[in-house]
């Protein structure tokens, strides 16, 4: 059975930090790219950062990079967001994703994950100004 469960959300005042952890079970982790995404109310969902297979390629959202760092610990089968320097419009349900495909442009030096196959349930994260 495939599961996929984000923790660490929660409330904090602008500037704070949280890390949030997602832990994948029933498929193999490490064959796949993988995303945070995030949702606001009466807002679409929007990527927010996406890591390759190996962890050796990221991509951010323009208004997170700088604040925010994507990682994974396949043998424990984690991914993670380190959100530093929170602001209030980073309010959001946050998602993980595990992409089948991620795709690392060269020229641009650009990651594309796609054809997201598992996603959680989603944490809550909630910066107060």
């Amino acid at each position: 059975k495939v599961q996929v469960v984000e923790s660490g959300g929660g409330l904090v005042q602008a500037g704070e930090s949280l890390k949030l952890s997602c832990t994948v079970s029933g498929f193999t982790f490490d064959n796949y790219a993988a995303a945070w995404f995030r949702q606001a109310p009466g807002k679409e969902r929007e990527e927010v950062a996406c890591i390759s297979w190996s962890g050796g390629a990221t991509n951010y959202k323009d208004s997170v990079k700088g604040r925010f760092t994507i990682s994974r610990d396949n043998p424990k089968n984690t991914l993670y967001l380190q959100m530093n320097s929170l602001k209030p419009e980073d309010t959001a349900t946050y998602y993980c994703a595990a992409a089948g495909a991620g795709y690392y442009n060269v020229k641009t030096n650009i990651l594309k994950c796609s054809d997201f196959d598992y996603w959680g349930q989603g944490t809550q994260v909630t910066v107060s100004s």
